[in-house]
């Protein structure tokens, strides 16, 4: 069975933290899909708008909200990126497909989530927490999110208020090339992991984020944690 295509409105397009645009459209009728999966998007070439290509971006928003949410990190000369940069305005009608992906929370087991990202791979971990962090009080919940440095900082106020409501809930930063005001983390998301968390064996590792940070973080917890094979679920992008 095809995966549904609908028509939507844009009805924000806004500069978030240095090179990542926050997105949000208006929520089609009949559009559903569980927190942590993605859909396509329409994105055409500036210079020849009939020649249009789908791309891939994990959705932020909980199905419980009324809208759409995306995130993106402008990369350049990207197809994508250059439509959202020059030219997507509130207003535009785009098409899109939903839903794909499985990158889903196992529910079934009672191990706590640890929620590893770099950039825009925050995106179905928002979802996920809008979703669950009411419901999920019984088990702990730690969020790392890795970043190049400072300037590309975003979502900070809600990851502070998440925290400040749940005390299941707790996130840390992490920076490759931080400047000399930053007072998290220094290093890859990965290295510090162990100085919060001392015994991986009730844990499952969600990542998220570039395929080398998830094929290292995989390696580093299946080898060096304990964490088995089947508890490290892993969502890359280019």
């Amino acid at each position: 069975m095809p995966t549904p295509s609908f028509h939507t409105t844009c009805t924000r397009n806004d500069v978030i933290a240095e090179g990542i645009h926050e997105l949000e459209f208006a929520k089609p009728e009949g559009l559903t899909f569980e927190p942590g999966q993605f859909l396509l998007i329409d994105a055409p070439l500036i210079d020849n708008p009939e020649d249009i290509q789908p791309r891939a971006y994990s959705i932020a928003s909980s199905p419980k909200d009324d809208h759409l949410l995306l995130v993106i990190k402008l990369l350049e000369g990207g197809r994508a990126s250059t439509w959202v940069e020059k030219k997507l305005a509130p207003g535009d009608e785009v098409r899109l497909q939903c839903p794909f992906g499985k990158f889903m929370l196992n529910r079934e087991t009672q191990k706590d989530y640890v929620l590893m990202c770099t950039s825009t791979g925050i995106a179905p971990f928002r979802s996920q927490l809008r979703s669950f962090l009411e419901e999920e009080t019984t088990r702990k919940i730690d969020l790392f999110f890795g970043l190049l440095h400072e300037r590309e900082l975003f979502w900070k106020q809600e990851l502070d208020a998440f925290t400040s409501q749940y005390e299941h809930f707790s996130y840390y930063l992490e920076a490759s090339d931080p400047g000399p005001s930053w007072n998290g983390f220094t290093g890859f998301v990965q290295e510090h992991a162990t100085e919060v968390i001392d015994d991986f064996t009730n844990k499952q590792i969600y990542l998220c984020g570039s395929p080398l940070m998830t094929k290292a973080v995989k390696q580093v917890a299946t080898e060096q944690w304990g964490v088995p094979k089947e508890d490290v679920h892993m969502e890359g992008f280019i």
